[in-house]
C-alpha cells in the first residue's frame, strides 16, 4: 500500500511532527513498508494456533512496590514554562476551541 507525499504531510500535521520537505518521500517509503508488512501478516493462516504471551500476569518481573523517590508539587512545576494555581499551562490540543 503506497503513502503518497500529501498524506505524510496529513498524518504529521495530525501528529504534531515537523517533517522537512526532502524528507518526504522516504518517510513515505518507510510508512508504506510498515503498512505493507502489516498486510502480509495479514495474510498467515494462524489456525491452530495459540496465542503466546510474553509473561504470564502471575510472574512479576519487578517488586510492585514504591521507592521512596517522589517529586513535590513545587519541584514538578519549577522547569514548567507556564504554570497557574499549581497546574501546569499547555496550549490547547483541539484546533479552533478557546480554553
Amino acid at each position: 500500500m503506497a503513502i503518497q507525499r500529501d498524506e505524510v504531510r496529513r498524518i504529521a500535521e495530525l501528529a504534531r511532527l515537523e517533517i522537512r520537505e526532502e524528507d518526504l518521500d522516504r518517510v513515505a517509503a518507510e510508512l508504506s513498508a510498515v503498512l505493507d508488512y502489516a498486510q502480509a501478516l495479514k495474510r498467515l493462516d494462524l489456525t491452530g494456533c495459540e496465542a503466546l504471551s510474553f509473561a504470564p500476569p502471575a510472574a512479576a518481573l519487578r517488586a510492585d512496590v514504591p521507592d521512596g523517590r517522589r517529586l513535590t508539587a513545587e519541584q514538578a512545576l519549577a522547569m514548567a514554562p507556564e504554570t497557574e494555581g499549581g497546574f501546569f499551562v499547555v496550549p490547547p490540543v483541539m484546533e479552533g476551541q478557546d480554553p
